[in-house]
Formats: C-alpha cells, sequence, structure tokens
C-alpha cells in the first residue's frame, strides 16, 4: 500500500484569506508567506466562492463580518458544495460571542482566531488544522485502497469459482464420456470428442496464466525487467501461436508492423499484454471477420494498435472493461467465455512500463485498443 505521508510538507499549502479589510490581510499575508505558505486573497465572500475553484485552497481564512455576503453565508454555501465541503475553515473575528462560535462551529468551521492577530496562535492553528487534514485525506485514500483490495480478492476468488470451474467441468465430462464409450465410438466422434477436451484445456491453462500474473503483480511478486525490445518480433510470434484459432473462427489475422518497431519494456509483461489483446479480438470477432495489428512511431512513443471487425461495445461498456470491482464479461461469438481478467492484466502491465491503454469502439462494428510505450528508458 502506497505510504500517503510521504512527501508531504504543509508549508507548501495554499491559505486562502477571506477579509475586506486591506490592514488584516496584509498582517496575515506577512506571518503566514515568512513560514512560506503559498497566500491567495478574496475580498469578500463572493470572491471566495469563485476563488476555491481556482487556486483549489487547503485552508480558509474566513473574515465573519463582511459586505455582500457575510462569512457566515459564506462558509454553508461551500460546506454544502461536494468539492468544497471539506476545505477547514478557520473564521477571524474581532469580538468572542459565544453564541457567533457555536454557529460557527455548526456550520462547519473547524476553529477560529480574534483579532489583532496573535502570531504565534496562528500558525499553531493553521499548522494543526492542515496536519488533521492530510491525515483525513491520508485516511480516505487507505480506505480506498483497502476497499480496492477487498474488490480484488472478491473478484479472484468468483474467477475462480465461476469461471474456473467450467473447463473443467468440460474436461471431467467429454473425459468421462470417451472413457466409458471408446470401444463404440468411431473414430471421427473420438475426434470431436478429443477436441473438445483440447479446447477446454486450452481455456483453462490460458485462463490460469492470467490468474497467475495478476495475483503476482497484486503481491509485488512479478519481476520487471525492461530492456529494448521489438515490438514486430513479439506480434509476429503471438499471431504464430494464435493462427489455429484463427482458422477455425475463419477470421483473418495479420500484422502490418513490416519494419523493426522498438520500445523500451518488460518482454514477458508485452509478450502477455499482445497475446491478450489479439486473443480478445478474435473472441469477439465473427466468421469472415478481421483481427489487424498495426504501430505507429512517435518521437517517444510506439502506438501498438490491435484493430477487430467484432461486435464492438457501447460507452458504458468500455467504461467497465479495466475495473476490478466490476465482474464485467460477454460471451465471444463462438460462445467462449472469459474472465474480463486479461484486459486488466493489460492496463496494469502498460501503466508499469510507462505507457497507456485506450479503447475505440462501436457496436456492431468491431474495437480497437491503442497502447503506447516507451521507445528509452524513462527518467
Amino acid at each position: 500500500m502506497t505510504d500517503t505521508t510521504a512527501g508531504f510538507d504543509k508549508h507548501n499549502s495554499m491559505i486562502l484569506i477571506v477579509d475586506d479589510t486591506q490592514q488584516n490581510i496584509q498582517v496575515l499575508g506577512s506571518i503566514l508567506m515568512k513560514e512560506n505558505y503559498q497566500i491567495s486573497v478574496a475580498r469578500n465572500g463572493l470572491e471566495a466562492l469563485s476563488a476555491v475553484e481556482e487556486v483549489k485552497p487547503d485552508i480558509l481564512l474566513l473574515d465573519i463580518m463582511m459586505p455582500e455576503l457575510d462569512g457566515f453565508e459564506t462558509c454553508k454555501r461551500l460546506k454544502e458544495s461536494p468539492d468544497t465541503k471539506d476545505i477547514p475553515i478557520i473564521f477571524l473575528t474581532a469580538k468572542i460571542e459565544t453564541d457567533d462560535i457555536i454557529k460557527g462551529f455548526e456550520l462547519g468551521a473547524v476553529d477560529y482566531i480574534t483579532k489583532p492577530f496573535n502570531a504565534k496562535e496562528l500558525l499553531v492553528r493553521v499548522n494543526t488544522h492542515l496536519d488533521l487534514k492530510h491525515s483525513h485525506e491520508s485516511l480516505r485514500l487507505k480506505e480506498q485502497q483497502l476497499r480496492e483490495a477487498i474488490a480484488a480478492k472478491d473478484r479472484f476468488f468468483s474467477i475462480v469459482h465461476h469461471d474456473l470451474k467450467d473447463p473443467f467441468n468440460i474436461l471431467i465430462g467429454f473425459s468421462q464420456l470417451l472413457l466409458l464409450n471408446y470401444d463404440k465410438y468411431e473414430e471421427e466422434k473420438i475426434k470431436e470428442i478429443v477436441q473438445h477436451i483440447f479446447d477446454s484445456t486450452k481455456q483453462a491453462s490460458n485462463l490460469l496464466e492470467n490468474l497467475v500474473q495478476w495475483a503476482r503483480s497484486q503481491t509485488g511478486q512479478i519481476q520487471w525487467s525492461p530492456c529494448k525490445i521489438d515490438i514486430r518480433n513479439i506480434v509476429k510470434e503471438n499471431i504464430e501461436i494464435l493462427n489455429d484459432t484463427a482458422l477455425k473462427k475463419n477470421v483473418r489475422l495479420h500484422s502490418e508492423i513490416k519494419k523493426p518497431s522498438f520500445v523500451y519494456a518488460d518482454e514477458n509483461m508485452i509478450n502477455i499484454i499482445v497475446r491478450n489483446l489479439i486473443s480478445n479480438g478474435l473472441k469477439y470477432t465473427p466468421d469472415g471477420g478481421e483481427v489487424r495489428i498495426s504501430a505507429r512511431d512517435s518521437d517517444e512513443f510506439v502506438e501498438l494498435i490491435i484493430s477487430d471487425t467484432g461486435i464492438g461495445m457501447g460507452k458504458d461498456d468500455i467504461e467497465k472493461l479495466f475495473r476490478i470491482d466490476v465482474h464485467y464479461t460477454t460471451r465471444g461469438t463462438s460462445e467462449e467465455t472469459g474472465t474480463g481478467l486479461g484486459l486488466i492484466l493489460c492496463k496494469k502491465f502498460i501503466e508499469k512500463n510507462g505507457g497507456k491503454i485506450r479503447v475505440e469502439s462501436t457496436l456492431g462494428k468491431g474495437s480497437r485498443f491503442m497502447c503506447t510505450l516507451p521507445k528509452q528508458e524513462g527518467d
């Protein structure tokens, strides 16, 4: 899990001062800038509401008595907005009235500072609430990471239980059928059953390979050894491996990469990415269709493109493709099953190698998966 406290320097935080008195702004600014805080200023509540959208402050010092929109109403509006409700607000006040203090806390303020300002008190209060804000953000991030980890675990066991069960049930069923009736069946029937057994074995093997690779990536056990590799060769090797599948479906599988195209990446990971993306294209392309692989060079990256003339996807389905917390999968054009794990693995490995993946798709016309990979070692 990422260390969310590393690199935090509260003295680089942005503080928005909201006050209609120039002298107060100058005093506050002088105290805070000596501590290297970043300062932004708004002279009334309406300016403050606009300023928070631009400067994204880490904390607000908000005067109560202001024209047009006073501090209480400004605080109320900020706390009503989901974009600004978590910004700590410290009220600035010239009088210590219990009712005002209580009202401020009820509206969502975290503290108050009285005028004239005491520099030491001001800095202690600001530092305290910046520390608390960062702690809350760290807890929220860790909570999100925990939810993702639980979702990943649940997805893993769901795949093992449901998706891995199907090919093994087919293996057991056809093996038993062949064992009990071997002497009765003609050669053509035996060959048909053996083909079913082979296909199920291959499906289970591919699934297990993805599960193992994904599990290793989740636990940090997978090795990453980048080097200069030729994408053209990896594509060629995977086309040879998957060509039988393409022939059985009567799908044209070919590469348009005619010359060396070098990237700096882990060869094993890129091999897994290419195989999964080509397999995915074959799975969802019907009889007579095409899966085409091409590459485009830029100054810093190579873009690998896997296009198919398959069934395509809608926008909502595209958004689910790379999410571990959504169990999204559809059957292929020859009723092939899948888990969706291969695409999640592709995204993880592409990003590990400093690249990005994006998808374009149209229902009934096909999909394009585009992966960028760096040509040289990153900084």
